[in-house]
Formats: C-alpha cells, structure tokens, sequence
C-alpha cells in the first residue's frame, strides 16, 4: 500500500529537483550555460581588466566565468553583493579570512591570503564593473 504513494512522490521530487537545476543554471535564454546567472560582459577599464586576469587566476575555478557562478561558488553577479549589501571592503575581508557559507550552500570558501590588496582591489573593480552594467546597482 505504501509503494505506490512513494513512487509518485519520488517522480515529482525528481521533476521539481530537474526543474530547479534549469532554473539556477539557465542563462536567460533557455539554455544551460553551467552558470547560475546570464551575464553581459561591458567594455572595462584598464583596472578592471586586470581584475578580470586576477579572478581568472584565482576566483573563476568557483565563482565562474565572468563571476556568473558554477556548481562550486555563488555569483558575485547578485543582488546580494551589491555595494549596498557587500561593501568593497567585504571582498578584502572574505579573500583575507575567508567566509562562512550564509546566502548560498556551497559551503564555506577559504581565506585567499595569496591575493594583495593590490590585486583585491582590481578585482573588486572587475565585479562592480559587470555588476553596474547588469543592473545590480
């Protein structure tokens, strides 16, 4: 008698699981991109680039590209690190110290003590760059 209630039930939680996947990795368009969101990439300053080069070598492996988010680390593309939400000087606190996980699930990140403040700062600059022309702030 309780097999054929489990077995619906374990179909719809199938269904709805698939239906969150595509919905976190959509990018807008329809299609997966293994994103969590779509992101427009604007022309960058010469500070921001460099930023762009240092998140590549540091912070894409789990934010993604373009800071977009992957299975591994949330979007930095996000309201919730919108300068009125994260200020610039949360990014310096969390590549120092690391962050406990509070938003997201992927679990805490570890502290970055490899990464200047110097590098910290262009990419900072390279996140609020594609933030603002996202829309973000």
């Amino acid at each position: 008698m309780k097999l054929k209630f489990i077995l619906p039930i374990t179909v719809l939680s199938c269904l709805v699981g698939g239906a969150a996947v595509v919905l976190l990795t959509s990018n807008g368009a329809g299609k997966t991109s293994g994103h969590i969101v779509g992101v427009s990439v604007p022309t960058l300053s010469a500070k921001a680039k460099v930023g762009a080069k240092v998140f590549g070598e540091n912070c894409l492996q789990c934010h993604g590209e373009n800071a977009a988010g992957s299975e591994q680390g949330p979007p930095l593309i996000h309201k919730f690190y919108e300068p009125n939400h994260h200020a610039d000087g949360a990014f310096y606190l969390a590549a120092q110290r690391g962050v406990r996980a509070h938003h997201w699930r992927f679990g805490d990140m570890p502290p970055q003590p490899h990464i200047s403040q110097l590098k910290m700062g262009a990419i900072v600059q390279y996140v609020r760059e594609i933030q603002k022309h996202n829309g973000i702030f």
